[in-house]
């Protein structure tokens, strides 16, 4: 599906998968691509990925949450985009912690929270626990996330090697997540990052990250279009074991109006657990 802006296209996909162990699938995904001429266009493209955690039914409750009320307050709300993105992650976080709090089968759940809006053609990013952005431009590719983790802040301060974090028993030990105390610290763009045609958007969940290695995520993301790089970067993770789920999408940015037999094409539906789409025209 694709978007427009005053001078740049963005063309995107987002697929999830349960993987090979589990049996639900605990991620969320969703991505909201206005029209030109539409109420939420000024808005600008949203896209979110959020890893539940708690067990059972619990991850899954508190990702759908997370979505459902990022989504939908970022569109009800003025302001900056940095300001209506803090509001929004500060308003999920309050959602699935009193959900949390008052239904019992879904106490101590959370979930992480990774979100880009492309406005004007700028990127912003909200960001909390260890779901990743990436952005590739020239053939390199960037994390523009911030790991909240424990092994990610012992190799910011230099206790550990990028290596030693990789291998450690603690990598998955994440220091903020939603929903699982009252307050939370996202990680915000203060101001847009300006884009240039050519840019690859990568969102993930761990169940991708932990198992495919950046070089290999860059490799298949700048060869081919971006709802075949979901599913190929999928099937990596599968092929590595696939132990969690994995969930990922991945936005084009061009300077070259799509074909209109192209940005009508609709989603190709695939066998997965959880697969949420949010289009501007969905009914």
């Amino acid at each position: 599906m694709s978007a427009e802006s005053p001078s740049l296209q963005i063309v995107g996909a987002m697929l999830s998968h349960q993987g090979c162990v589990r049996t639900n699938n605990e991620d969320s995904v969703c991505y909201v691509m206005p029209r030109k001429g539409d109420a939420a266009a000024d808005r600008g493209v949203l896209a979110i990925v959020a890893d539940g955690m708690g067990g059972e039914a619990a991850g899954e409750v508190a990702s759908q949450i997370a979505i459902d009320t990022l989504q939908t307050l970022y569109y009800e709300m003025d302001g900056s985009v940095p300001d209506a993105l803090a509001a929004s992650l500060a308003a999920a976080n309050d959602a699935v912690y009193r959900h949390s709090r008052s239904d019992k089968a879904c106490a101590g759940m959370g979930t992480t929270c990774t979100a880009i809006v492309v406005r004007d053609g700028e990127l912003f990013l909200g960001h909390v626990g260890d779901s990743r952005a990436y952005m590739m431009r020239g053939g390199a590719l960037h994390q523009i996330s911030v790991d909240h983790s424990l092994v990610a802040a012992l190799v910011r301060d230099g206790t550990l090697t990028a290596e030693q974090a990789a291998a450690s028993p603690d990598r998955n030990v994440i220091l903020q997540a939603l929903g699982t105390r009252e307050t939370v610290d996202p990680f915000l763009f203060k101001e847009g990052l300006p884009l240039q045609p050519g840019d690859v958007i990568v969102l993930c969940s761990d169940g991708l990250s932990d198992l495919v290695a950046d070089p290999r995520i860059a490799e298949i993301v700048a060869g081919i279009p971006p709802l075949d790089a979901c599913q190929t970067l999928i099937d990596a993770a599968l092929a590595a074991g696939g132990h969690d789920n994995v969930s990922v999408g991945v936005f084009a940015v061009t300077d070259q109006l799509p074909d209109a037999a192209a940005a009508e094409r609709p989603t190709r539906e695939i066998n997965v657990t959880r697969e949420i789409f949010l289009r501007d025209d969905a009914t």
